[in-house]
């Protein structure tokens, strides 16, 4: 199961590619929304947490201690949680306008999920049995 250690290193960057491109398109009022720039919708930036949270992904991934991979998983539980949120956030229909989601969107839950992927397969070595309290 090594390689999906390495599909999921090789997700990070694309998701973080996938924050400059576009999310959403509201055709009716002509608004793009990106992850880095929320046009007028008052949303903030969303893909600046994505971006500092895959940062965290890569330097625990390749820290070969346990408690870098639990840091891991706890990592990526928040990176698909905060890409679930924007979606519900941004791409619901209000007010009888459904906005167009763009295929950005899309590559940042399925990198989220790679990167979950990988974190449930870690890549760590127990050579020595575990120490009892006391010992």
């Amino acid at each position: 199961m090594r390689f999906i250690r390495w599909i999921s290193i090789l997700a990070a960057p694309l998701l973080v590619a996938a924050c400059f491109m576009e999310w959403i398109v509201v055709e009716g009022r002509g608004i793009v929304i990106t992850g880095v720039d929320s046009g007028s919708m008052g949303l903030g930036k969303p893909g600046y947490m994505h971006i500092v949270l895959t940062a965290f992904f890569l330097v625990f991934s390749f820290i070969p201690r346990l408690w870098a991979k639990r840091w891991n998983l706890a990592v990526v539980a928040l990176n698909i949680g905060w890409g679930l949120r924007n979606y519900f956030l941004i791409a619901i229909c209000r007010g009888g306008e459904c906005p167009e989601v763009k295929p950005g969107l899309w590559i940042v839950l399925a990198c989220s999920l790679l990167m979950l992927f990988g974190s449930f397969f870690p890549d760590v070595r127990m050579d020595q049995p575990a120490r009892k309290p006391g010992d």
